[in-house]
């Protein structure tokens, strides 16, 4: 947390107050994220117009004429946009001030994010070993069946490999298997043709239900005008060990997958 849906209504938040605009200045008050922040961003990004707000996988991507930064909101991190007046808070670690007097304002209690910057056209190491984004034309269900067909780790942790495919998190990747019921635990070779597109498919709904929904506000995860997402209220399994399920009403299970909790329904996923 933050995923993919909360990563997308993060930059859309922000898109409409700052494209176009100029960076004044980048003000940090904790350096200490999970990279340090370069000591001459505000140097070098000054002046520099925000051509475009972009997402790569859960990497924010602000355009700005030779640089690029790349923002990531680590597990507890958040985007806001806020007015000079606004109120500094504890874990409030990097401001960027625009023209239009608008500032984004990076608020990360747990110091797992980044603020990166990046020269234009290079690509970025972190950004090169990603795989497809779940959205795109490219993630359908023969990319998906390759992928899988020699491969007998369990499914739920191969859809959440940024290497494979990027953004599937614990949270949408327990809902996408609970929807086309598919046990997480199965090993991906094991999967029919079949129900392999209708994981895709499930992947594709479930990502798009959330960003409508502003993503899911478990702890710390607010958008840009500080509101909280509303997706969790609509979780089938995520969250919801030992209750029943909403389809069958027996008790759902929690296991462990790939150092992740995961609830399923032992009877509607096989």
């Amino acid at each position: 947390m933050p995923e993919l849906p909360e990563v997308e209504t993060s930059c859309r938040g922000i898109e409409p107050h700052c494209v176009n605009s100029r960076v004044v200045k980048v003000v940090v008050r904790q350096p200490k994220l999970r990279w340090p922040v370069d000591p001459q961003i505000s140097k070098k990004l000054k002046n520099k117009t925000i051509n475009a707000v972009t997402r790569r996988g859960k990497y924010l991507l602000l355009q700005l004429g030779d640089f690029e930064l790349m923002i990531h909101l680590g597990m507890s991190g958040s985007l806001r946009v806020v007015d000079d007046n606004t109120e500094i808070g504890k874990h409030d670690h990097v401001d960027i001030v625009l023209s239009n007097g608008k500032i984004i304002r990076y608020n990360d209690p747990r110091r797992f994010g980044s603020v990166i910057i990046n020269k234009q056209g290079e690509e970025h190491p972190l950004l090169a070993k990603l795989g497809v984004e779940p959205l795109s034309n490219d993630f359908d269900g023969d990319y998906l069946l390759d992928v899988c067909k020699k491969r007998k780790t369990a499914i739920k942790p191969l859809i959440m490999n940024s290497s494979i495919v990027v953004g599937v998190g614990n949270i949408y990747a327990q809902e996408a298997l609970f929807q086309c019921g598919i046990d997480p635990r199965r090993e991906a070779c094991r999967i029919s043709r079949a129900r392999i597109f209708q994981l895709v498919q499930a992947i594709k709904l479930i990502l798009q239900e959330a960003i409508k929904a502003g993503g899911s506000s478990l702890k710390d995860f607010t958008s840009a005008d500080g509101k909280p997402g509303y997706f969790q209220h609509t979780h089938q399994v995520y969250g919801r060990a030992n209750e029943p399920c909403a389809k069958c009403q027996k008790k759902l299970r929690q296991v462990i997958l790939a150092q992740r909790s995961t609830v399923y329904c032992g009877y509607c996923q096989k």
